[in-house]
């Protein structure tokens, strides 16, 4: 089997803790400037592109800005920053568990995104641990919901950062996750559910559907009180949105959930006033190259679910 060649290095650095934009120039001859098909490609606008290379915003791989007439060249890559949106600042720190040469645990916030995506860039867990840190070549191992809080792994060294990755792909992470949600007697725990889910392109949610199950998470009832429970969740596999539909499923919803069991409207930008009640409390695994037993635990609460001490700490302020 052929190996790709891996790409040239940035010449750019990061910008706010988030990469370049990279291009690279496909097979073919249908363009005959760089230029034309950037703008083909980006669907930017010509102004856009033809401004951004006037300025010297793109560059080649020796980080030579790249002139409107430069010939198109199969293969070529090119970098640029993207301009990054005016997001919303997220008032709650993303907090280090542990660090050592190769990984980094963090304890993310709710609705802090792991990684850049969509209108979330410089306002993600990552960009902020790289600027944080000082660390420009972290990346993360894992995804986790922006709207759920908890442990997320990142990797430090890019070459490692496979080996990492490879021990969700093959579930080898234990991982355990906390949830309030309603209480109803009628709903016999612990129990295992399994399903097949599936996310269809262009929903925001996911759903149930017939056929093999991919999905399976455990589910326990950890406390309740006055109509409500703390359940602790375990999943098997790692679906998108597994947990919140099992829960839904279940007739158990998650506090706090916008998707499940309907889709609300959407929450106003610095409203963050009512968190998913979902924690991922726990991740035990054996490092793939130290050969250690990590076992991590979350020092986050769910508001919804205070400790006995916050409790206690709250009735003693009162009036």
């Amino acid at each position: 089997m052929r190996r790709r060649t891996p790409p040239p290095p940035s010449p750019l650095p990061q910008c706010e803790g988030v990469d370049p934009v990279r291009v690279r120039l496909p097979a073919g001859n249908t363009w005959a400037t760089v230029r034309d098909h950037l703008v083909e490609r980006l669907a930017a606008g010509a102004g856009v592109i033809d401004g951004m290379l006037d300025a010297g915003l793109i560059v080649d791989a020796d980080g030579r800005p790249v002139p409107r007439d430069m010939a198109y060249a199969p293969g070529m890559f090119v970098w640029f920053h993207r301009e990054l949106p005016d997001e919303e600042r997220v008032p709650f720190p993303v907090d280090v568990v542990y660090r050592d040469e190769h990984v980094v645990v963090a304890d993310k916030p709710h609705f802090l995104a792991t990684t850049p995506r969509g209108s979330h860039v410089a306002e993600t867990a990552l960009a902020r641990l790289r600027r944080q840190l000082g660390t420009p070549a972290l990346s993360a191992a894992h995804r986790l919901d922006r709207l759920t809080a908890g442990l997320v792994l990142f990797t430090v060294r890019p070459e490692e950062r496979g080996a990492y990755q490879s021990l969700f792909r093959d579930r080898r992470v234990e991982k355990v996750y906390e949830a309030v949600a309603p209480y109803d007697p009628r709903v016999d725990l612990p129990r295992t559910v399994r399903s097949r889910i599936v996310k269809p392109r262009g929903q925001l949610a996911a759903q149930e559907v017939d056929g093999e199950p991919n999905a399976e998470t455990r589910i326990e009832l950890l406390a309740r009180r006055e109509g409500i429970a703390r359940y602790r969740l375990l999943p098997r596999t790692g679906q998108t949105h597994q947990l919140r539909v099992h829960m839904s499923a279940l007739g158990l919803p998650i506090l706090g959930d916008p998707l499940y069991p309907v889709v609300t409207g959407p929450v106003a930008v610095g409203d963050f006033r009512r968190p998913l009640q979902l924690l991922a409390r726990e991740m035990e695994f054996t490092d793939p190259v130290t050969g250690r037993t990590h076992r991590f635990v979350s020092r986050r609460e769910l508001g919804a679910w205070p400790s006995q001490a916050a409790a206690d700490a709250a009735d003693a302020g009162a009036p």
